[in-house]
């Protein structure tokens, strides 16, 4: 291990001077609930991640996907739903949320480099009225993350233009084995790599809204 010292920051005072402040614009750019420009917004991701802490300071960060305009379900302007599909059932995220309610989530749209932040506090609901407004393929979900927003903005696309995330030309998926390969590598020694192959086939996409 490398013992060359480290210069740390260790204060917000030392954090902006290093940074400086934000510009006017960014600063005040956060609203305390959604709008139209972001029920749109919304409406068109297929995409978020959820973040979240538990009591301890541990975190998590967890993919939620389903077709754009199933992913998020609008309740009102300070109170939005995500379905819970079926899964691996470890629920890191959600273990995290009984004992700390705040989370993080960002709503991306494919081939867009800006995205969308909302903050605010959740709670797992286990039925309502409007999980029938959440079917998607014939899943009724089971939970849902009910989320009263209480900061919503737009970021930046610097992201995802440095990283040249939607340019076809940078993709390099063979850049890591396939996933059944990592599975028998770390996971699943259990079974052959011809077994894993064909879990991870063709078939795994049908399976994706099967309990």
């Amino acid at each position: 291990m490398d013992t060359t010292p480290v210069t740390e920051i260790s204060s917000l005072e030392q954090l902006r001077a290093l940074v400086g402040e934000p510009m006017a614009r960014a600063a005040a750019k956060d609203r305390p609930a959604l709008e139209d420009v972001h029920r749109r917004w919304l409406a068109a991701a297929p995409m978020c991640f959820l973040a979240t802490a538990a009591a301890d300071g541990t975190c998590d960060v967890s993919p939620k996907g389903d077709p754009a305009g199933d992913l998020a379900l609008v309740l009102d302007e300070r109170t939005l739903a995500i379905a819970e599909r079926p899964g691996n059932r470890r629920v890191d995220g959600y273990q995290n949320v009984l004992s700390n309610p705040h989370v993080g989530l960002i709503f991306v749209i494919p081939g867009r480099d800006d995205t969308l932040r909302v903050n605010g506090r959740a709670r797992l609901v286990s039925d309502a009225p409007w999980f029938d407004d959440m079917v998607v393929k014939g899943h009724r979900p089971l939970l849902a993350l009910v989320v009263d927003v209480e900061q919503v903005f737009f970021h930046c696309a610097k992201a995802f233009l440095r990283s040249r995330l939607w340019d076809p030309s940078t993709w390099q998926p063979e850049a890591m084995e396939s996933r059944a390969r990592i599975a028998a590598e770390v996971e699943r020694s259990d079974q052959s790599l011809a077994e894993l192959e064909e879990y991870y086939g063709p078939s795994y996409a049908e399976r994706l809204y099967r309990g």
